[in-house]
């Protein structure tokens, strides 16, 4: 059997990278993650215990599409004390995960064949889901060390995506920034699809979202960064307020509904504000380490780093970046992601390191990669 074209998609190398990492763990090694954006943390307390009441009480089944309404309403109110934006909890849709969601903002938005464009480096399953849903991703090559993207990028597409902090690069986008961005997509007929998944999660100043500064983006957010839940697949989009039911219907047939078990512990996730910005203190020391020996050990060259969990370094003196990710896992048990998933031309030169694990996890990362390359260097 032949498959479509437009599952010929290019795999997701951190993924790579975690089997193989998973396959030296289970050969008995001791392996420091350092390769995917997950936290080192569980879900909140609150959130556990409030899915095991929510078991004993009864049947967990199918919820409404958009999701449940309880958990739309503190979303909404979320939006008001983090943002200062009223949100009418009726443009709020529960998906499963920011993945689902992007897969719902993009079918309802563009028709086959689209532009839609993309910040270079950036999270590769933007490219992916666009090509399996016959769009057109179009690349744009962010220029170092701010990797920030400009009003004059937006021409010729029929969308953009936006993502504020940045998967790499941790560049976030400024309020004035982002009007000036949303504003030329209105005079482009461009539509902004916001990524704001690492939001809570800023070293400088709070993030800002598209909601502070219009209507008319869609906004994806998740409960996998800040509120600690990946493997809980739960994430919202705020739609515009024209777009409610045509976002409802797609919901309804491509997905049913987002985990009801997910969706009730995230709504409780919510109101565990004094654990999670415990985990946000875990991930501020450990960026600060991370900041203070990457120089040290000859990674100078590093992007911004103002927001989410990742040091985005400039590895090109020491060669291909994907070839030095595999010889950093198989010689020092350091699990790594190389740049060329989140910029197919330039990423070569580029590795991503998260800080997203335990403390003591990144430092003896950072142990073992600084007596690597001294190894090297020697070699």
């Amino acid at each position: 059997m032949t498959p479509s074209a437009r599952s010929e998609v290019d795999p997701f190398i951190v993924m790579d990278v975690a089997r193989r990492a998973a396959e030296l763990e289970r050969d008995g090694h001791r392996v420091v993650h350092m390769e995917i954006g997950q936290p080192g943390t569980p879900a909140p307390e609150g959130a556990r215990r409030a899915l095991v009441r929510a078991m004993e009480e009864g049947p967990l089944g199918y919820t409404e599409g958009l999701g449940l309404p309880a958990l739309r309403a503190r979303i909404a109110r979320h939006y008001g004390a983090w943002h200062g934006v009223d949100l009418d909890p009726a443009r709020v849709v529960v998906t499963g995960g920011s993945s689902a969601g992007f897969v719902l903002a993009f079918t309802a938005l563009f028709d086959a064949g689209a532009r839609v464009g993309l910040g270079l480096p950036g999270y590769p399953s933007y490219r992916a889901i666009l090509s399996a849903l016959s769009l057109r991703p179009v690349g744009i090559p962010l220029a170092a060390p701010a990797f920030r993207p400009a009003p004059g990028d937006l021409a010729g597409l029929d969308g953009m995506i936006l993502a504020s902090p940045n998967n790499p690069t941790g560049t976030m986008i400024g309020r004035a920034d982002l009007a000036a961005l949303m504003e030329a997509g209105r005079e482009r007929g461009c539509r902004i699809v916001s990524d704001e998944i690492y939001h809570g999660l800023a070293w400088g100043g709070r993030g800002v979202s598209a909601l502070e500064v219009g209507d008319d983006a869609v906004v994806v957010n998740s409960f996998s960064k800040y509120f600690s839940m990946t493997g809980w697949r739960v994430g919202w989009l705020v739609v515009p307020p024209g777009m409610v039911r045509t976002f409802e219907r797609l919901a309804q047939n491509l997905f049913i509904c987002a985990s009801h078990a997910g969706q009730v512990a995230a709504l409780a996730a919510m109101d565990c504000g004094e654990e999670l910005e415990a985990n946000v203190a875990r991930y501020r020391a450990s960026r600060a380490l991370m900041l203070d020996r990457l120089p040290r050990m000859g990674l100078g060259r590093l992007a911004p780093a103002d927001g989410a969990f990742y040091a985005w370094a400039d590895v090109s003196h020491l060669g291909d970046s994907r070839a030095l990710a595999g010889m950093i896992l198989e010689e020092a048990h350091v699990a790594v992601t190389p740049g060329v998933d989140f910029d197919p031309a330039r990423g070569g030169d580029w590795l991503r390191l998260s800080y997203a694990g335990r403390p003591e996890d990144v430092a003896e990362g950072l142990d073992r990669l600084e007596r690597f390359l001294k190894r090297r260097a020697a070699a």
